[in-house]
């Protein structure tokens, strides 16, 4: 999709051209390429399905993590420090200029740092209430959905298709018995990731190197930090809940958020929102190799599923991309 240099954000009017993904590197005002902004040449070989992979284990292990630091601080006081610490690190390492972006710019900015805010929180808010492997299922609905929106094929439809069924049997078909509050927080998440994964691209495309990602997360942790301070207080001045804290902000938000926006540059919104289905395979295993907790039948057929659908969509893409480069 070749987007007019006047103004290279999709039309809000148009929800499928807000989600197409970065424009075509052919475009010299579309964005960074690889060679200028893809970060360090290691974190670059792995390609962009290896970042998101990469990313969706970090995550998994920073939720495990946070999983032990609720207790000291609460759902609001953990993600207070996961996006505080976060942005701090962020800001650090990136110092990001201030000067030469456009109004535009900064609204993109400010949209993404509130859309990560209210995607952290509202995931939070949800597993405090229900188990975090139906919160996680029902969370990654909302890319599922931006995966069908954002499709040029039909192919597309099958392959998200499949992933809805495999997310649906690995939350065991229980969700009528779950606290409907807890449900309604873990779906709003969800609706907020695949807001993230818009804006993720939109400030990939505007901001070179990880710079966008980390005033958006300063402004996530302004915008979340009196909530953290109202309900956790003195708390979160604690030396081990900081330290845990901030292991939380890297597994969590730092690394896996910087692999995305990466990947991001390389992948089509729409790819990268079935590849976020595997968020709860990945869940699954890993409480299998760390919390020695056995698979049944139906959550192995479920990641089989999830697997097979995120598979698919990498090919489909890569298809096109090879199809594209025949053409031109």
């Amino acid at each position: 999709m070749n987007i007019p240099s006047a103004d290279r954000s999709p039309s809000v009017a148009d929800p499928t051209a807000a989600v197409a993904g970065p424009a075509p590197v052919s475009d010299p005002g579309a964005g960074p390429t690889d060679s200028s902004t893809g970060g360090p040449r290691g974190i670059r070989a792995l390609g962009p399905v290896g970042l998101v992979l990469a990313g969706g284990i970090s995550v998994q292990f920073g939720g495990a993590l946070a999983v032990t630091l609720m207790p000291r601080t609460g759902a609001l006081g953990v993600v207070t420090l996961r996006l505080v610490v976060a942005a701090i690190v962020m800001l650090v390492v990136c110092r990001p200029k201030l000067r030469g972006h456009s109004r535009t710019d900064w609204g993109t900015v400010v949209v993404f740092g509130i859309t990560m805010a209210a995607m952290n929180g509202l995931f939070y808010q949800s597993v405090a209430r229900i188990p975090l492997g139906p919160a996680v299922t029902l969370e990654v609905l909302g890319p599922l959905v931006l995966s069908v929106v954002a499709s040029r094929r039909a192919l597309n439809f099958v392959w998200a298709g499949l992933a809805l069924g495999g997310v649906f049997l690995l939350g065991g078909g229980g969700f009528d018995s779950l606290d409907p509050v807890g449900v309604a927080f873990a779906l709003s998440a969800g609706a907020m990731w695949a807001a993230y994964i818009v804006f993720s691209a939109r400030t990939g495309r505007r901001f070179p190197q990880a710079d966008g990602l980390a005033l958006a997360m300063a402004v996530a942790a302004v915008l979340f930090l009196p909530l953290g301070l109202v309900e956790s207080g003195t708390k979160l001045l604690d030396p081990t809940t900081i330290a845990l804290g901030s292991a939380v902000a890297v597994l969590s938000s730092v690394l896996p958020y910087t692999l995305e926006l990466l990947a991001l540059r390389r992948l089509p919104a729409s790819t990268f929102a079935v590849l976020m289905s595997l968020e709860p395979a990945v869940a699954s295993i890993a409480g299998f190799l760390v919390l020695s907790q056995t698979l049944s039948m139906t959550e192995a057929l479920a990641i089989t599923l999830v697997i097979a659908a995120s598979m698919g969509a990498v090919r489909t893409q890569v298809g096109r991309g090879r199809a594209k480069g025949l053409d031109s």
